[in-house]
């Protein structure tokens, strides 16, 4: 990669959910342009096998934090340890989430309260760490990974559509709010994507139609016009020119990356 393309040398970003799949993805490809990374997630022995290949291969400064996104206490204490170690935070992606559902009628209230507080009230309090200090910077990029249920309804997933909607307008409505003080919110909108997450999809669809792993596999494929599952790269490429110099005028945007499953 060109010396010019490391359009984020010194810059601090903390990738929330970095452990794996899409996570991993977005710190590798920010890593390779410049940034100096925290990583959090629950999982921190994940963590530091990824952060320590990122040092190796990158020359990548890497820290890592565990973090539980649905405590509100380890949130705080988990960025006052960042902002500590590396100074202040200058790009957010919020990646960490999860995807849990049934049919309405047989859904629990402990998965609607675990769906909201993973995927939006987490959002919302990362965010609520490192604002001020970007308003106060006249600078910053936020991005939230949503997903297409974020932007369509999809059957048994009633309250992860709720969250990841309130997601794409919690991303919309901040953008209004910070366009003028150099800070730009914008939302990623990926489709299926080849992770666990859509491994753990696979299982449960597997196991409510009594089909193969291969054949639910396929009808989750089916769903993308291109035919072929999203990758965690393609979703990091989009995050990474959402950091971009050139995209300071995008704000307040929820970007498919699905395939064509959403014009």
């Amino acid at each position: 990669m060109a010396d010019t393309e490391r359009y984020l040398d010194e810059m601090h970003a903390v990738v929330t959910g970095a452990s794996r799949g899409i996570g991993a993805a977005i710190a590798f490809a920010l890593a390779q342009r410049g940034a100096k990374l925290t990583l959090m997630s629950r999982s921190l022995t994940q963590l530091e096998q990824h952060a320590a290949a990122l040092r190796t291969d990158l020359g990548t400064t890497a820290t890592t934090i565990e973090c539980d996104v649905t405590d509100g206490d380890s949130i705080s204490t988990s960025f006052r340890a960042a902002v500590d170690e590396l100074g202040p935070v200058n790009i957010l992606v919020n990646n960490a989430g999860a995807a849990d559902g049934a049919p309405f009628t047989r859904m629990s209230r402990e998965i609607w309260d675990r769906m909201i507080a993973v995927n939006l009230t987490s959002t919302y309090a990362c965010t609520a760490e490192v604002l001020p200090a970007m308003i106060a910077m006249k600078s910053g990029r936020i991005v939230n990974i949503a997903s297409t249920a974020g932007l369509r309804g999809y059957k048994t997933m009633t309250a992860y559509c709720a969250a990841k909607h309130g997601v794409i307008g919690l991303t919309r409505a901040l953008a209004l709010e910070t366009a003028k003080h150099g800070v730009t919110v914008n939302a990623v909108c990926p489709g299926y994507t080849d992770t666990d997450l859509t491994d753990g999809s696979v299982e449960k669809l597997s196991a409510a139609l009594g089909k193969s792993r291969e054949e639910a596999r396929a009808m989750l494929v089916g769903t993308i016009p291109r035919g072929a599952l999203i990758t965690p790269d393609e979703v990091a490429s989009a995050v990474a020119w959402l950091c971009s110099p050139e995209s300071g005028a995008v704000t307040g945007i929820a970007l498919p990356v699905a395939g064509g499953e959403i014009p």
